[in-house]
């Protein structure tokens, strides 16, 4: 499929965790990509600007007039980093945004597609999270990108610009093995024969999306032109015990546990709605046992 042919497009953060799984989609579509990371992109084939994007002369060389688009995966993610350090979040977060949008301003680079989160919405409870709903962040992180998202739609309404938040949920797959997220922890826990730590009872509620589903749901926002927020999850949520007990099945042993006191900030449960994102055809594809299969493997 040669949809995006003709697309010369920049993904930040293109040689990361998801970058590693977007980049060869976009490249499989026909756009023209660059990859601008602290870390080369592995394939030789694709041009990268190394550098931070915090950056001005990272950000100036990256953007480049002839980009028809601007795929932002680049931020600042753990939530508990954020807590530690809320000033660089807000550096990687809102001021490397900001710069990346103006000089997609100025350079007439016509869409911009944000990686963000619904964490954006806070703690609502057992209530269905859906675009519509207040941004309400509970922690530095949240509101880094809540802010970014305020950005995002003010160049939408003042330039025509084509901006798009994606709220991911919990993202998992191959190329995690460098993250503290719950995925990883417990695979290098399995690997290792040690226990791990449960934040309180373990019965709060995650949607972990598949990296796989992610790109699809990427591709599908970008073929509609959306602008505006837009949920891309699995659909279905699960306790934390749901996914121990998902991991045992994969790895075919016992994963000892050990529950310790809840962090600031977590809620209770993320349910979230993807309705919006089924509209534009958007639909999630990786069982949760089949995804946690290509965690493992790299893992084992």
């Amino acid at each position: 499929m040669a949809e995006l042919t003709g697309e010369a497009l920049l993904v930040t953060g293109g040689a990361g965790f998801i970058g590693r799984s977007v980049v060869p989609a976009l490249l499989d579509a026909g756009a023209r990509v660059t990859v601008v990371d602290r870390d080369p992109y592995p394939s030789p084939d694709v041009d990268t600007v190394v550098g931070d994007i915090r950056d001005p002369d990272v950000r100036d060389k990256a953007v480049q007039p002839g980009l028809t688009g601007i795929i932002h995966l680049a931020a600042a993610t753990s939530v508990l980093g954020s807590l530690r350090d809320p000033a660089l979040v807000h550096q990687v977060n809102v001021d490397a945004t900001a710069g990346l949008l103006e000089l997609a301003r100025v350079r007439q680079v016509p869409r911009f597609v944000m990686a963000s989160t619904n964490a954006v919405t806070g703690d609502v409870g057992e209530a269905t999270i859906h675009e519509g709903l207040p941004l309400r962040p509970l922690t530095p992180y949240g509101a880094t990108k809540a802010a970014a998202e305020m950005l995002l739609s003010g160049y939408a309404g003042g330039y025509a610009m084509a901006t798009c938040a994606l709220r991911l949920t919990n993202v998992y797959g191959p190329g995690m093995a460098h993250k503290d997220s719950m995925v990883p922890r417990l695979m290098r826990a399995v690997r290792a024969g040690r226990t791990i730590q449960v934040y309180g009872s373990g019965e709060q509620r995650r949607d972990f999306v598949h990296v796989r589903d992610v790109v699809a749901g990427l591709l599908a926002a970008w073929r509609a032109r959306h602008t505006g927020p837009l949920i891309i999850g699995a659909g279905r949520s699960i306790s934390v015990l749901e996914l121990i007990a998902a991991v045992e099945r994969v790895v075919g042993r016992p994963v000892r546990t050990e529950h310790v006191p809840a962090k600031p900030g977590e809620m209770p449960a993320v349910v979230v709605s993807i309705e919006r994102a089924r509209a534009l055809g958007y639909q999630p594809s990786v069982s949760l046992d089949e995804g946690l299969a290509t965690v493992w493997e790299e893992f084992r």
